[in-house]
């Protein structure tokens, strides 16, 4: 035998009809349109409503952003802007919900919080109550209240929702703020005070969760329509003066004997009774926080946009600085040390975005005629990544500018400011890893 003879390599035989006739088969079942889901282009109009929102927040609000972050004041004339166009309008609002790939909404909110995020939140803080209107709210209630909270073009308003208080951030079940039915003059009675709400006391309408029933706990609340120029009682308190988010107006709200009319209650003074019926009698534990869960997680996503918004911004801007800024006679992106912490920046940018669109789709169930099922707490990790990743990818950016970043004379300062509070607000790092480590545990873990 030659050595020719023992190396060569035998033909190979061909495949049997048998395993293409598989494959034949496989290949026709899987064209249909169950098996095409999964699906990461978007259509023509989301990128339309996309590149809409992202051109104003390039033309309108980045150039505006250092201006209010400096001021600390509502940026009103950006609000009436925003407004003229449709962008902030009952309309436009519904527009971005009304959508069952549920990818709307964080697709426009990562495009103004890339403009800047104070000013982004003072654009979508209105939505807070405008949600909790259409969530709980009757039609009917619907065409009261959701114009109101906006306004006109030319009247702008904001709304504020009023849910934490000093002694119930995380701890929802812990409000104190109370709702009294009158009687008498059916009327509903609320004393109390709220903390840390956007837009509170400039705002006309305010949404405000209390209690009704102390003894229920977080079953035991409603959440009622409070139109400041209609009532007494409701006065501002103090304006907080922020680390980020400057722009966007957060302050205390103080309600002393505040008198609404019975038809305030969001769904109505029977559904409430009903409900409140139902929990005296339901003392099932786990059934409720589930339910609660899904609540939150519903809408986690969507803070997380915003915060990927910051991140995106801060990694772009670090990119060009890097790719422009020499040192020892070449651009600094030629050293490892700093290409390696935009090729992280990018990567965790992209994961938590993949989260984020994960959680919208799953979000939006119910538009597609299905339940939401979120097994293991899916909102809240697109939340937790997102909010981890705008922190640590605006104090990359902070260090590859180098003393310049660190300054107000470049954006990176002022986003890394901005991107600190979503580890701690819609619910802190800590909180988002109790409600992940419950649903895959399916422990009470404290």
């Amino acid at each position: 035998m030659t050595m020719t003879e023992s190396t060569s390599t035998p033909p190979a035989e061909p495949l049997s009809a048998d395993v293409m006739a598989l494959a034949g088969e496989l290949a026709a079942e899987r064209s249909k349109p169950e098996w095409q889901t999964f699906n990461l282009n978007l259509n023509d109009e989301q990128i339309e409503i996309r590149d809409w929102a992202h051109t104003f927040a390039a033309d309108v609000i980045r150039p505006a952003a250092s201006e209010w972050d400096e001021r600390e004041e509502t940026p009103w004339p950006v609000i009436q802007e925003a407004a003229k166009i449709g962008l902030y309008s009952m309309d436009g609002s519904i527009n971005l919900f009304i959508d069952p790939s549920g990818l709307l909404m964080p697709l426009v909110q990562e495009e103004l919080f890339w403009g800047d995020a104070g000013i982004g939140m003072s654009l979508v803080g209105t939505g807070l109550a405008s949600s909790a209107v259409f969530s709980n709210g009757t039609p009917e209630q619907w065409s009261q209240w959701l114009p109101r909270c906006y306004g006109t073009p030319d009247d702008v308003q904001v709304a504020a929702f009023c849910s934490s208080e000093p002694g119930a951030g995380s701890d929802v079940s812990a409000i104190r703020t109370k709702a009294t039915y009158d009687e008498k003059t059916d009327e509903w009675v609320i004393n109390g005070q709220k903390a840390w709400a956007t837009n509170g006391g400039i705002a006309d309408i305010h949404v405000v969760v209390a209690t009704v029933d102390p003894s229920l706990g977080s079953r035991g609340q409603a959440a009622f329509v409070v139109p400041k120029s209609e009532v007494k009682g409701l006065e501002q308190g103090t304006k907080l003066k922020k680390h980020g988010l400057r722009a966007s107006h957060t302050a205390d709200v103080f309600f002393d004997n505040v008198r609404i009319p019975a038809a305030n209650i969001l769904g109505g003074k029977e559904k409430l009774d009903a409900r409140l019926a139902k929990a005296r009698e339901n003392n099932g534990s786990a059934n409720r926080a589930n339910a609660s869960m899904a609540t939150f997680e519903m809408t986690r996503h969507i803070v997380g946009s915003q915060a990927i918004g910051i991140a995106r911004a801060a990694y772009e801007f670090a990119l060009e600085y890097a790719k422009g800024r020499e040192q020892f006679g070449r651009p600094i992106i030629d050293n490892q040390g700093i290409a390696f912490k935009l090729a992280d920046m990018a990567m965790e940018i992209d994961a938590a975005r993949l989260l984020v669109w994960r959680a919208g789709f799953m979000s939006a169930a119910l538009m597609r005629g299905q339940t939401p099922d979120y097994r293991h707490g899916e909102g809240s990790m697109a939340k937790l990544k997102a909010s981890e990743v705008a922190v640590k990818a605006t104090e990359d950016a902070i260090q590859i500018l180098g003393g310049n970043g660190y300054t107000r004379e470049y954006p990176v300062e002022r986003m890394h400011r901005d991107s600190k509070i979503y580890t701690i607000f819609e619910g802190t790092s800590e909180i988002q890893r109790l409600v992940i480590s419950r649903a895959i545990s399916g422990m009470r873990i404290r």
